[in-house]
């Protein structure tokens, strides 16, 4: 028995009025405004008759001066609702019949151009899952709209969760019109706009539709490829097919995530806490473009590394914006008790370091990750494998990048985009242990205790946290511009169309993660302090040159989602002053800005978060170092034989330093009085002027760089080609690079770090400078010869003899010259 309608419509006023002071909207998308659809009929589309989703739009429109969703439209001389559900059941079967007579009104009123809004309330988010128990009862939405018992349960748990999506409004003139004029009936279309509109605005909150976890592993093992890796591995092992299986069973357990949404929305508001307790904030760039990809897109995640922080920040901040946690890959390390199973159910799932001679395992979790991004659950992964010691971007690791490629090329349904994230911290938790392992060589094994040791730290200060969003590389439009005929040559000879392409991809999200880093005040005075010879510099330079810096990068930035921090340069010194990371003296002929031997060496890791973003200024103003004026050309030549491989070391996104980069650094400097320009020549200013130690600052950002090219191409070139093998040489080189540094009284592992000469190396061998034979011998010619010989201009007259002198010693054999 239906109630009347003035009764109806009192009953309803009556339960908003009582729920109002409950009902709490966490997040709104789009922000509404209240004059968004003034000039046309605005009618609500409801996904299901959802009594509490009603109410809460109702207050919704309220609260923010929309549209009223009770009032009534005349069309066609009948009055209809502006409120309606597409369906009118909890099974979504069966659509609503009042919908479909306001679609068949609007049909015979082509005056008006009524608006639908589909509108999704989301009490909470849980994505759905087989199994069931209390907490599916309790907990938010899923994918199915529920019973009227469990809408209450869940509106009873969630009303100050609750979550809003106002989807573009589908303007109804042009499609009723031209459905009209073939004579098809407008409204099945109609209707399936708005069921994909649902379905999409739920796959991005929510994500797909979730297996239970021990279904999903038993599947993995019944793939092809797995099947292929079990019956090659009875084979080889001579071991029951059923054992092997069982074994691919334990693969998949130790692999396979186990999302639980209770944890997410646990850690959630704990992490929250942690945040405010750790930082000063968190400040995000760039997470609208996210926000548009997100349910159309694959989106696979790929943040710099730099502490154990990053997963958890990054899944923190997408729920917080409404979007689904991802899937992260996790070493296998952090499997340990307590820790692993609390992660394992925030999303995390966990590999090996190694997958080398284990062809079954490698299989497993090859198809679990496949099986992820076919089900459209967005993916997290760190490209570099590690977390990075030394501050910079660390060459990325082709296993992760190459099975997401093999997944996307043979089943690529729907777009996939990766993410590049960047993450920069003002104070790392981290710090002391990387100090720690650059000095030893030695990396401590993650344990419980020693994690939960870090509480400890949580009373002092760690300043903000930056995450930016770098620009998206969607993989299919990537892979038409970099090779236009990748599809035959990937089908032809799939092996060598992977060890081609997979570097290229690596190469190119690490720039872009480079590209969009932020400039915040340690890294930024860090960047400046450590250009001094004895880390001490006058507080007045030091303003001047940190407001050097941030002009340099407003008019010819180092990449193209530089962020700029706010604030004077007094501010940022002050900042870092009460971080602990420098101290100030009081002297009688003004202050000095310093930093103790300890916090030097930490203030590199800083610095080189942003050293790609200087490399060209950089290099410009050491060119002048040893050079008091230099034309255009002779510049450009003078510095670009070093282009490639600073560019392949810092992760740059330039090719090339070509002539048009070259004149807006030069107009840069110019700006900012470190060069004057009399027609095509560029020249320094004048000695014991402080634009020229501004400038020598600038030069010095990269000096440690050039000099280990220096020292690694003269240990080579003393004697003939084919004399070193590659670990040999990357060996001396970095014994006589910390030579250096105790001889220049400097505490700085960072410099002499093995890693960075391996990749000036690999550089090298993949720009043709060098060769290796088949005993694995390194062979150069005279080009490289000339090349060296033309790198010496960079270098002035002490520094080149120090650096030559210091060679001397090296041998092939590693020992030295006696």
């Amino acid at each position: 028995m239906h109630l009347p309608l003035r009764l109806r419509r009192g009953a309803v006023r009556a339960a908003t009025a009582l729920l109002a002071p409950l009902i709490r909207f966490r997040s709104i998308d789009p922000l509404p405004e209240s004059r968004a659809h003034e000039g046309s009929p605005v009618v609500y589309v409801l996904q299901g008759p959802a009594l509490s989703d009603r109410l809460a739009l109702r207050l919704l429109c309220r609260r923010h001066a929309l549209p009223d969703p009770d009032r009534r439209i005349v069309l066609s001389g009948q009055r209809h609702g502006t409120l309606h559900g597409l369906y009118r059941d909890s099974r979504q079967k069966h659509y609503t019949r009042s919908l479909a007579r306001l679609l068949e009104a609007a049909a015979h009123a082509p005056g008006e151009d009524i608006r639908l809004v589909p509108v999704t309330i989301f009490w909470g988010r849980m994505p759905e899952r087989e199994a069931g128990g209390l907490w599916r009862l309790l907990t938010a939405d899923g994918w199915t709209l529920g019973s009227r018992l469990r809408r209450l349960l869940a509106m009873a748990c969630n009303a100050r969760a609750v979550e809003a999506r106002l989807d573009t409004p589908l303007a109804l003139r042009a499609p009723l019109t031209r459905y009209v004029e073939t004579g098809r009936d407008p409204v099945p279309r109609i209707q399936r706009l708005l069921r994909r509109s649902f379905h999409r605005t739920r796959r991005q909150a929510i994500g797909p539709d979730l297996s239970h976890r021990r279904t999903l592993v038993r599947r993995l093992i019944h793939r092809p490829n797995v099947t292929a890796a079990i019956d090659a591995a009875a084979t080889e092992q001579q071991q029951p097919r059923r054992g092997i299986e069982r074994r691919a069973l334990r693969y998949g357990f130790e692999i396979a995530s186990n999302m639980s949404p209770p944890v997410l929305r646990l850690l959630y508001r704990l992490l929250g806490r942690l945040w405010q307790q750790l930082y000063d904030g968190v400040r995000v760039y760039g997470m609208e473009e996210v926000e548009s990809l997100a349910g159309s897109h694959e989106l696979v995640y790929v943040p710099c590394h730099r502490s154990h922080i990053d997963y958890l920040l990054l899944s923190w901040l997408l729920y917080r914006h409404g979007l689904m946690a991802p899937h992260i890959a996790a070493g296998r390390n952090l499997d340990m008790p307590l820790i692993g199973p609390l992660l394992r159910r925030a999303g995390a799932f966990f590999m090996r370091r190694s997958f080398r001679g284990n062809r079954l395992y490698g299989a497993v979790f090859n198809e679990y990750l496949h099986q992820l991004l076919l089900a459209g659950h967005p993916v997290e992964y760190f490209i570099e494998g590690g977390r990075s010691r030394t501050g910079r971007m660390l060459p990325p690791k082709p296993g992760m990048l190459s099975m997401t490629v093999d997944s996307w090329q043979h089943h690529h349904r729907r777009a996939l985009t990766f993410v590049p994230v960047y993450i920069g911290y003002e104070k790392v938790l981290e710090s002391n242990a990387y100090m720690r392992e650059l000095r030893t060589g030695h990396k401590r094994r993650e344990s419980p205790l020693r994690l939960l040791r870090v509480l400890r730290h949580l009373r002092q200060p760690f300043g903000q946290v930056h995450v930016s969003f770098g620009q998206p590389l969607t993989l299919g439009a990537w892979l038409d511009d970099h090779s236009p005929d990748w599809r035959r040559q990937s089908a032809e000879q799939p092996e060598a169309w992977r060890r081609k392409v997979v570097p290229a991809l690596g190469f190119e999200l690490a720039s872009r993660i480079n590209a969009a880093a932020a400039l915040n005040p340690v890294a930024l005075v860090a960047t400046a302090l450590l250009g001094t010879s004895h880390r001490t510099i006058e507080t007045t330079l030091l303003y001047r040159q940190l407001d050097t810096l941030v002009a340099l990068q407003r008019h010819a930035p180092g990449g193209e989602r530089v962020r700029l921090p706010q604030g004077e340069p007094q501010q940022w010194v002050e900042h870092c002053v009460g971080l602990g990371m420098i101290e100030q003296v009081e002297q009688s002929l003004g202050t000095l800005t310093t930093a103790p031997d300890e916090r030097a060496t930490l203030l590199t890791w800083y610095r080189n978060n942003i050293l790609h973003l200087f490399a060209a200024h950089a290099l410009v103003a050491f060119a002048f170092r040893n050079n008091e004026r230099l034309e255009t050309t002779a510049l450009h030549e003078l510095i670009a034989p070093a282009w490639p491989t600073l560019r392949q070391e810092l992760f740059l996104g330039d090719s090339e330093l070509d002539d048009t980069r070259l004149a807006r650094l030069l107009e840069a400097f110019a700006g900012e009085g470190l060069l004057t320009h009399d027609g095509t020549t560029w020249q320094r200013p004048a000695a014991h002027t402080e634009a020229r130690e501004r400038l020598h600052l600038l030069g010095r950002i990269i000096q440690p760089t050039l000099e280990r090219g220096f020292l690694l191409l003269s240990t080579l070139m003393r004697y003939p080609s084919g004399a070193f093998d590659r670990d040999t040489l990357a060996a001396q080189s970095r014994q006589l690079a910390e030579r250096l540094t105790l001889l220049q009284g400097l505490n700085a592992p960072e410099y002499y770090d093995q890693r960075l000469f391996s990749g000036l190396l690999d550089s090298l061998t993949e720009q043709g400078w060098l060769w290796h034979d088949e005993h694995g011998h390194l062979h150069f010619d005279q080009h490289l010869t000339g090349a060296l010989q033309r790198s010496r201009l960079l270098f002035d007259p002490a520094l080149r003899h120090r650096l030559t002198q210091l060679t001397a010693s090296a041998t092939p054999n590693g020992t030295a010259d006696s």
